[in-house]
């Protein structure tokens, strides 16, 4: 199992359009928007990080809005 945990900095304005292109999202399992240095966090899960990263390149930062993310990677010890 690969799980993501998506930050992301958007364009003022498009946090909830951003938001509700994220629920779209099959692999995006939770979504929360934050206050601070990053606007929205998403949690991605998936079987294998080659599914990570193809959600993450191909669906999440292509999203209309989004002006930067980290991505953090779980680790399972």
């Amino acid at each position: 199992m690969a799980i993501g945990f998506v930050l992301i900095t958007t364009s003022a304005g498009f946090e909830h359009e951003i938001r509700a292109a994220l629920d779209e999202i099959e692999l995006v399992t939770d979504r929360w928007m934050l206050f601070g240095e990053y606007d929205l966090i998403a949690r991605i899960q998936t079987n294998d990080e080659a599914s990570l990263t193809r959600c993450i390149v191909e669906e999440v930062r292509t999203i209309k809005g989004i002006k930067d993310t980290k991505t953090l990677i779980g680790a399972e010890l």
